[in-house]
C-alpha cells in the first residue's frame, strides 16, 4: 500500500524508467554495460515505492498515552522552551526519519486540533540544532481532554522540499490517524506537559502510531 501523496510520483518514475528500459535495447551497448543501468534503474524504482510506502499500523487508542507521529530513531530527550504555541517549559522528544524509514505522520494522540500553522524556511539537516525554528516546518497542537495539549512539529530535512500537513484548526482527529506527509527525509519534535512520564530512550528505534513516547499513568 502507497501513500496518496506518492502515487504521482511513483508513476512518473514507472513511466521513466520503462522508457529508459526501452531506449537501452535500441542502443548497442555491451551487454555488462546495458545490465548495469538497468539494474541501477529498477534500484532507483525500489527507493522510490519503499519511501512512499504506508504500512497499516496496529494502534491502541489510549487518552493516556502519546505514540510515536513517525516511524524513525529518537535524537533528542530534553526539557526546553517552547517559544511559538505554549511559551513555557516542555520536555522535547525528537524523532529522526532517514530516507529508508516510512515517512507517513500520525497523530500522536487523539482530540481536538487547537492550532496548525505552516512555515517556510531553509532546509538545513534535520539533526541540526536550529532546523525545529527555521527549517520549512508545520506546527500542530491537539488538545486531548486526558493528557492535555501535544504540540508536533513536521521538520524539512535537507533533501525535503515539501510538507504535507492535513491537521486544520477545529477537526476532531483519532490518534493513530494519517495526519500528513514530509518528503525525502526530515523529523519531527514533540512538545509535552513536563509532568508527562518519558518511556522511550535516546536513539531507540520507533513505530509511527505504535510506539509510546510518554504517558500519564
Amino acid at each position: 500500500m502507497f501513500h496518496k501523496e506518492g502515487h504521482k510520483i511513483i508513476v512518473i518514475t514507472l513511466i521513466v524508467v520503462v522508457g529508459l528500459f526501452l531506449l537501452i535495447d535500441n542502443f548497442n551497448l555491451a551487454s555488462w554495460l546495458s545490465m548495469l543501468i538497468m539494474i541501477a534503474l529498477l534500484v532507483f524504482l525500489i527507493l522510490i515505492l519503499q519511501f512512499f510506502r504506508n504500512p497499516k499500523r496496529n494502534v491502541f487508542l489510549n487518552d493516556s498515552n502519546v505514540v510515536s507521529p513517525v516511524d524513525g530513531k529518537v535524537v533528542v530527550i530534553e526539557e526546553v522552551q517552547e517559544n511559538e504555541y505554549f511559551q513555557d517549559k516542555r520536555i522535547q522528544v525528537s524523532v529522526f526519519m532517514s530516507p529508508i524509514n516510512v515517512h507517513v505522520t500520525r497523530y500522536p494522540i487523539g482530540g481536538e486540533v487547537a492550532f496548525s500553522k505552516y512555515h517556510p524556511g531553509k532546509y538545513l539537516v534535520a539533526w541540526h540544532p536550529k532546523a525545529s525554528e527555521e527549517n520549512e516546518r508545520t506546527t500542530v497542537v491537539v488538545d486531548n481532554p486526558t493528557f492535555g495539549k501535544v504540540l508536533y512539529r513536521q521538520i524539512a530535512g535537507a533533501l525535503a522540499k515539501r510538507i504535507v500537513n492535513y491537521a486544520e484548526v477545529g477537526n476532531k482527529v483519532n490518534q493513530g490517524d494519517d495526519s500528513g506527509f514530509i518528503k525525502f527525509g526530515s523529523r519531527v519534535d514533540l512538545f509535552l506537559p513536563l509532568d508527562s512520564k518519558i518511556k522511550v530512550q535516546l536513539n531507540q528505534k520507533v513505530r509511527g502510531g505504535e510506539s509510546i513516547i510518554a504517558d500519564k499513568e
